[in-house]
């Protein structure tokens, strides 16, 4: 049996009230789903004339409809369209099959021209809950807002994401050329957590042969001490040679816990030897204000696409933190991106999501 829980990494960042996520064990929900709040003024021509009202698939092999019949008397904003919501929800949810979901109302504000909405979640398992979340959208259409939580909205959320990473990530490389399938690591040397995560990095290089993986350097300077400068010397040893900067990361987070003042200087020059490159020179080249701009050039990078946490993944452009998730899972995300984007994962076996629009049923 499968159970809706609610999980914040579900949207990598968008907060709980809307993140739902599939787990095992015993049942969770909210129990009876309530309402929308009562609209204000009738349902404008526009929203009643659109597509219809849709109920993410459920399949023929599954159970009754387990939502609320909508009622067009919620749907007071013009905007977002039901399809634009349903495009959004398919980009974070639609690699799961066993997810559905309806919208239940598109709403006015008491805020000019911003609009709330309402969906009902659950999954095709007999006796599944159903739970309520809503989320607001911005007047341009580009974000939702949900608590503290504003992410990208539409029905390609990650695409204006994907082209910043492609024209800015600038660290070190590994696997394909192209850019078609780009993983972008944010992390930070002297993180516990970041160390952990690099088996996790390495395998999806190994199931991903088209992807593109990028570490890209987000040093937490007001944790960690030695973070900007593990950093620095990250680019320094990349400068000359790129594969020897995972020999020379590898080496560092091996040693994460001789990064003190007494013996944090010498640990990253041992690393440096580690990877086969002079320590006085990297240590010249860290120091120069070219390198440490470059560092912080990437941190207002991270920073600019709303990475909180380290350590963070970037897939084509959509946000998922490397803790927490199931290798499993976070490999079908990728494959589910790779497949919306268009672009071959160059895996062997069968191919894991779809482009295709799933079948729906109407009011």
């Amino acid at each position: 049996m499968v159970s809706l829980k609610i999980s914040q990494w579900m949207l990598a960042g968008f907060v709980t009230a809307l993140s739902v996520t599939v787990t095992a064990g015993a049942q969770t929900g909210a129990g009876a789903a309530a309402q929308p709040a009562p609209a204000a003024q009738s349902a404008p021509a526009a929203q009643k004339a659109g597509a219809p009202l849709q109920l993410q698939s459920l399949g023929q092999q599954t159970k009754a409809d387990p939502f609320p019949p909508v009622n067009e008397k919620f749907f007071t904003a013009s905007t977002p369209t039901v399809d634009t919501v349903n495009g959004f929800l398919k980009a974070l949810w639609g690699y799961d099959p066993n997810r559905i979901w309806r919208v239940e109302a598109i709403q006015t504000t008491a805020a000019p021209n911003v609009s709330k909405v309402v969906v009902f979640v659950s999954d095709k398992s007999p006796n599944a809950k159903v739970q309520p979340t809503a989320f607001f959208v911005t007047p341009d259409g580009k974000h939702a807002v949900a608590g503290d939580a504003v992410v990208p909205f539409g029905v390609t959320p990650f695409a204006d994401l994907r082209k910043t990473l492609q024209a800015r990530a600038d660290g070190a490389t590994r696997g394909a050329t192209s850019k078609d399938l780009l993983l972008v690591e944010f992390a930070d040397l002297q993180c516990p957590h970041c160390k952990e995560a690099q088996s996790t990095m390495d395998q999806l290089l190994k199931d991903f042969p088209n992807a593109r993986v990028v570490y890209q350097s987000f040093p937490l300077v007001d944790l960690h001490p030695f973070a900007f400068k593990a950093a620095a010397y990250g680019y320094c040893v990349q400068k000359q040679k790129n594969d020897a900067y995972f020999v020379y990361s590898a080496a560092v987070f091996d040693t994460q816990g001789a990064l003190t003042p007494e013996t944090g200087d010498q640990t990253l020059k041992d690393a440096v030897t580690k990877a086969g490159l002079d320590p006085a020179a990297i240590d010249a080249c860290a120091a120069t204000q070219a390198t440490k701009d470059q560092v912080t050039a990437s941190i207002k990078l991270a920073q600019d696409v709303n990475v909180e946490q380290t350590p963070m993944l970037a897939v084509n452009g959509h946000l998922l933190p490397l803790t927490g998730i199931p290798y499993e899972t976070l490999k079908t995300i990728v494959s589910y991106q790779a497949s919306l984007d268009g672009v071959s994962t160059g895996a062997t076996g069968a191919a894991v999501g779809s482009s295709s629009n799933p079948p729906t049923l109407g009011k």
